[in-house]
């Protein structure tokens, strides 16, 4: 295959999706793997710009984080790929014991050659912003800005709260340590910004220079791609951060006359053939409020205790329920939240997997052409449930959110739409949008 500009490694698939979007609008030929491709699937993806794969290390320890991402770094280094992003969440939410992004830089990092390691703070298209190394989010799409550390539901999260916004702490804590930071004030002078990143480089004491990426306006994304590309043709470079990284090439590569346009950008979807089935993992404000305006939906209640007992008497339930209104042409929405009460405290993980295994169940008895999942860990889990080998991207269906087409050797899944949405994305009529 022909060296792709960049490669990617989502740490969840919902925030692989995003970065698979990102890249298509940019016009580059781009495709996510769930997993590393074998080389019948590289030959049958084609010439590609941007190749990605989804993982879940957003929601593993340390030790799995690396072994994770080991054959990853040497997949992506045969390649020879120039950037190398490891793709995180925008509200950089980690854990020392989970979804570690420091464990994920040291694993990665000997599968690169240079010591810079950028990282960008900010993806303001879905209210995300970095100023002087603290991270600000907005309380879903449009809504109020809040400090990360002061978010409504970032700084509560039932795994990894974030109790810390300067990112440069934050990362050290997991970590990561001697982050420097670029801040707002240096992007006033574009012609000193080489020698002035070239002295954070520099000062750094340990083999890994890391430098924090002020972004608070679209304008400051060329810059940041210029930056991190120019480098990168110097010595194949590792560079973390949400889909940003992406965006910041791509501006850079629109302005400096090295996009390309193939079409890409132009995709666009249909009405989808069957009923709609989507599964609502996330508990997250934003997500409660979408199901709130779900109006064309069968509600299908999961209890997630009784999911999650052991045994498989309730999830047939589930199933039954859900094929008996999808076989009437009835669209469904199941949850373990419908009504906004999550119910007693659950396992997390164990309801992810419990979610997961129910939706591989009902599309063993009736493959749909559209498919919606809401949350993280949910999305990764039953997508890893599903015998897909590949997403590509079909159309934005709202801030952050991708409806992608599924790869699979098997032709019912083959072809089937999915929308993988993370807590914190998309517009209140989301849900609503996707039966379009």
């Amino acid at each position: 295959m022909s060296r792709p500009k960049i490669a990617w490694y989502g740490d969840d698939f919902t925030g692989a999706t995003d970065t698979l979007l990102n890249a298509a609008a940019a016009g580059l030929r781009a495709l996510l793997f769930t997993r590393v491709p074998s080389v019948e699937q590289l030959g049958r993806a084609g010439a590609l710009d941007a190749i990605g794969i989804a993982g879940a290390a957003r929601s593993m320890s340390p030790a799995q984080i690396a072994y994770e991402l080991a054959p990853v770094g040497r997949f992506f280094a045969a390649l020879d790929v120039p950037v190398l992003h490891y793709k995180v969440c925008s509200s950089f939410d980690s854990a020392p014991g989970i979804g570690n992004i420091a464990a994920a830089v040291h694993a990665l990092r000997p599968h690169v050659a240079s010591r810079f390691v950028p990282i960008v703070g900010g993806q303001p298209n879905i209210g995300r912003y970095c100023a002087f190394s603290n991270l600000h989010a907005s309380a879903g799409a449009g809504g109020t800005v809040y400090r990360i550390d002061r978010h409504p539901t970032m700084s509560r999260h039932p795994v990894t709260p974030m109790h810390e916004a300067d990112l440069r702490l934050h990362l050290g804590k997991l970590g990561l340590h001697d982050v420097a930071g670029l801040h707002l004030p240096a992007y006033r002078d574009e012609a000193s910004l080489d020698q002035y990143l070239d002295g954070l480089i520099a000062g750094a004491a340990v083999d890994v220079a890391p430098v924090l990426f002020d972004l608070i306006d679209p304008a400051q994304l060329a810059p940041i791609g210029r930056l991190i590309w120019s480098r990168a043709q110097q010595a194949r470079l590792l560079a973390v951060g949400p889909s940003s990284v992406v965006q910041a090439l791509a501006a850079h590569w629109a302005q400096n006359g090295e996009a390309q346009e193939n079409g890409a950008s132009r995709v666009s979807g249909s009405a989808p053939k069957t009923p709609v089935f989507v599964l609502a993992g996330s508990l997250s404000p934003v997500t409660v409020r979408q199901i709130a305006a779900a109006s064309s939906y069968t509600r299908l209640p999961l209890d997630a205790a009784r999911l999650t007992a052991g045994g498989t008497a309730y999830r047939d339930f589930c199933v039954e329920e859900a094929l008996h209104h999808l076989r009437a042409g009835r669209p469904v929405l199941a949850g373990t939240a419908l009504d906004g009460n999550p119910g007693p405290p659950t396992d997390t993980h164990a309801v992810a997997l419990a979610c997961a295994g129910l939706l591989s169940q009902l599309l063993e008895q009736m493959p749909l052409s559209r498919v919606g999942i809401a949350g993280g860990d949910t999305s990764s889990h039953a997508v890893q449930a599903l015998d897909l080998w590949g997403l590509s991207c079909v159309r934005e269906i709202g801030p952050g959110v991708a409806l992608t087409r599924a790869h699979s050797d098997n032709p019912a899944l083959d072809g089937m739409e999915l929308m993988l949405k993370g807590g914190q994305m998309g517009q209140p009529d989301l849900f609503e949008r996707l039966l379009q």
